[in-house]
């Protein structure tokens, strides 16, 4: 058969008798495969592209006698066993490494040893190299088993790729693999995660009644406790809590009795709706009836809760009570607690909370300061936020990006973006490496005191410092670049995002177009607005890592200063924007520096539209040609010297 563009040896026809129906239709492999995801060959694709990897084994030199004669030498088992140590350790990175260093000195990898590198590969979350393990697993002349199998069904289901990942699951039985307990979980799991509890339903049935005969896709398999478990997830998670309790009921009948993990999922859907008190009858139930000891697992899912609720005082009580039940609350159960208290600003019960933590002697983590800076920087309490980050300090826990972030941002709430960006040099000093979110914070700080030009000098260090750019952060210098009333600028940052290699979303289109609405050039941002529909629009979330094409992007950046200068010394285009929006009094307008006011961020906006790029010279000919036409439309105005 093919997949993924390479040979296996896998190959099998599906026969015509006791073909497995999922969904109503014959289970045969070809209408699983995922449209978006699958050739016109069926082939297995990869989602974002071919990840690079290096040559094929069979082009490489086998330095090893052993390996040569087609078995396994000691070094392959020992390099594999130091592989899975350190999967083991969460180090997969390095598992990898151990790999290519073994290929490197000569040996030929064992199938066990592919296993453990499509493990290290799932744990990364580099499902593109799926492909090349496969081809290389073939050019070797291996033969999979069951376990590699498992381990690629595995990698699929994380990745997302049921169609694929049931395809696998039934040429497995085609090559007369048999599918384990192990392999059933994983497909129910895969279901339940893609929001199909119904598909969950039907492979654990086919697994209970061996379904697939000749076709070797299932010989009876038994159901165990994980199983039951799996599939009651799925159901609760899907919201049909009905469902949950059919298989509860099937599991008591099969003779095995639930658990604390079937107690705590069933509890936890309840609390998700909104009903925790059901899900704190169950605990009893499951401590007094079942005589199963609760967990602080347990005791997390009720105290979250009840906070959800704003039932503040009952979180507090089952806190209280869980040192009655023989449990000691954890750092989890009080920071859930706390963040409860926090959001509710109630800080006289937030400082009860801290002296509780101490009597059950729970230090606090870098989640509960976490909490309490984000509050305190929300509320604009900078003093009483940089006294428990230094109190934090002393307590010997270093403070990672995100808590340099949540300050930063307090900063920019204030109004103070200077701040903000001495914790950049701050974390530099610690050795502590800003990320994008800490960078992107500091760029809409000078954005939000219409400085472009520091924005403009912070996105360079951003990049200079090897930080990659996101969505976010372009779409917060065209906010900015709006503001300002230079919507020429804001059209050139966005050439700047797509060379980069980040793609638009409909928000990023909309904030170019606001930008000529607002200096009145309604005509071009119709123009744009009705020119949207020709271009391919991506819904990216904000937190996906870009796609760059390029190394660093600033041949790009030291183009866009070269022509267009940074924003501070940019006067002349500011006065040409403010007589083309037409005149009032100049004795009126502020001749300093102004700040932004009460616009919507990027985030805020809905809208649906696209701005292709045009040529920035031509739109600022046609504002200074359109001089007046537009200034009695235009009820706000501003004069910005950014000197």
């Amino acid at each position: 058969m093919v997949e993924n563009g390479v040979q296996l040896t896998l190959t099998s026809t599906v026969k015509t008798n006791g073909k497995i129906r999922i969904n109503g239709e014959v289970l045969n492999g070809s209408h699983l495969k995922e449209k978006h995801e699958a050739g016109s060959n069926g082939a297995l694709q990869p989602s974002n592209g071919q990840a690079k990897q290096p040559p094929p084994l069979q082009k490489q030199k086998l330095l090893c006698t052993t390996c040569g004669k087609g078995h396994t030498c000691q070094a392959v088992i020992a390099r594999t066993r130091q592989m899975r140590a350190l999967i083991d350790a969460r180090k997969p990175y390095q598992a990898h490494s151990a790999f290519r260093h073994l290929v490197d000195d000569g040996h030929r990898p064992s199938l066990v040893t592919y296993t453990t590198l499509l493990t290290a590969l799932t744990s990364q979350r580099v499902f593109d190299s799926i492909p090349w393990l496969l081809a290389e697993v073939e050019d070797a002349g291996l033969r999979p088993d069951s376990i590699f199998f498992n381990a690629l069904i595995n990698s699929l289901v994380e990745a997302g790729r049921m169609g694929e990942a049931t395809n696998t699951f039934l040429r497995m039985g085609h090559s007369g693999c048999r599918p384990t307990v192990s392999t059933f979980n994983t497909l129910i799991k895969g279901y339940g995660i893609a929001g199909r509890p119904e598909e969950s339903q039907r492979v654990f049935d086919m697994m209970a009644s061996g379904a697939g005969g000749e076709a070797g896709a299932a010989a009876a398999v038994r159901p165990n406790l994980t199983t039951y478990n799996i599939l009651v997830k799925a159901w609760c998670d899907a919201g049909r809590l009905e469902e949950a309790w059919r298989v509860v009921a099937r599991m008591r009948a099969a003779g095995a009795e639930p658990d604390v993990v079937t107690y705590n999922t069933l509890a936890s859907a309840y609390a998700k709706n909104d009903e925790t008190w059901r899900a704190e009858e169950l605990v009893v139930e499951m401590a007094q009836q079942a005589g199963l000891r609760t967990s602080e697992r347990t005791w997390g899912i009720i105290v979250g809760g009840y906070c959800r609720e704003g039932r503040l005082g009952e979180a507090f009580r089952c806190v209280r009570q869980m040192k009655d039940a023989g449990v000691l609350p954890n750092v989890i159960v009080f920071n859930t607690l706390l963040k409860g208290f926090l959001d509710a600003n109630d800080m006289a019960a937030v400082d009860d909370v801290l002296r509780l933590m101490e009597q059950f002697g729970i230090k606090p983590d870098i989640v509960t300061y976490s909490h309490q800076l984000n509050a305190l920087s929300s509320m604009g309490h900078m003093a009483k936020c940089m006294k428990v980050f230094d109190k934090m300090i002393e307590a010997g826990i270093e403070p990672d990006p995100q808590v340099y972030s949540i300050l930063a941002k307090g900063y920019v709430r204030a109004q103070q973006p200077e701040k903000a960006e001495e914790l950049l040099r701050q974390m530099g000093r610690l050795g502590v490496r800003p990320n994008v979110v800490t960078f992107t914070t500091v760029i809409s700080g000078w954005c939000s005191v219409a400085d472009m030009g520091n924005a403009m000098r912070v996105y360079a260090a951003m990049r200079d410092a090897g930080v990659r750019p996101n969505l976010r952060t372009f779409e917060t210098l065209i906010w900015g670049y709006s503001e300002q009333k230079q919507p020429w600028k804001a059209e050139e940052v966005l050439q700047m995002m797509q060379d980069s290699g980040v793609r638009p979303k409909q928000t990023t289109y909309c904030l170019v177009a606001d930008a000529w609405k607002a200096v009145g050039l309604v005509e071009n941002a119709n123009r744009a607005l009705g020119s949207s529909s020709s271009g391919e629009l991506l819904d990216d979330d904000d937190d996906e890592e870009p796609h760059f094409p390029d190394n660093h992007g600033d041949d790009k950046l030291q183009s866009f200063e070269r022509t267009n200068g940074h924003a501070k010394s940019d006067t002349s285009r500011s006065m040409q924007v403010t007589r083309a929006l037409g005149s009032t009094s100049l004795a009126s307008m502020s001749l300093k520096m102004t700040k932004s006011s009460s616009s919507p961020p990027p985030s805020l906006l809905r809208r649906s539209c696209r701005l292709p790029v045009r040529s920035s010279w031509l739109c600022r000919k046609q504002l200074q040609m359109q001089c007046g036409v537009y200034g009695q439309s235009i009820s706000s105005l501003k004069m910005v010297f950014l000197s």
